[in-house]
């Protein structure tokens, strides 16, 4: 068995998709989407456009709070990385926190610190 790793994630952007809601055959809620980031970055001394999207999938209470967001919402999450599936090996972020940054939903946040 391999250690325990690292394996945390932080990013700010765009709610861009919103799934529906499906269950865990034990009944805890689970829902898929998609976040959009655009930022600059430095690497090597230059600066860098930076463009992206990546699934995204919340769990419990985190997926009931992002299963009212709205589409375009600014949000910064945290969690980790883990494989789509046993077939697909796309990575995809497990929510851990959802923050919103800024509209109606400013201040409202989920932890599993709770």
């Amino acid at each position: 068995m391999q250690e325990a790793g690292r394996n945390s994630f932080e990013i700010d952007g765009i709610l861009t998709e919103i799934g529906q809601m499906r269950y865990s055959p034990g009944g805890v809620p689970v829902l898929a989407g998609r976040i959009e980031h655009r930022s600059k970055q430095v690497e090597a001394g230059l600066s860098r456009d930076v463009e992206l999207e990546l699934q995204v999938v919340a769990v419990g209470d985190k997926a009931k709070l992002l299963a009212v967001a709205r589409l375009g919402s600014a949000a910064r999450l945290t969690g980790f990385f883990a494989a789509k599936s046993l077939r697909s090996r796309v990575p995809v972020l497990h929510i851990d926190t959802i923050e919103f940054l800024e509209g109606t939903n400013h201040g409202i946040q989920a932890s599993n610190e709770a």
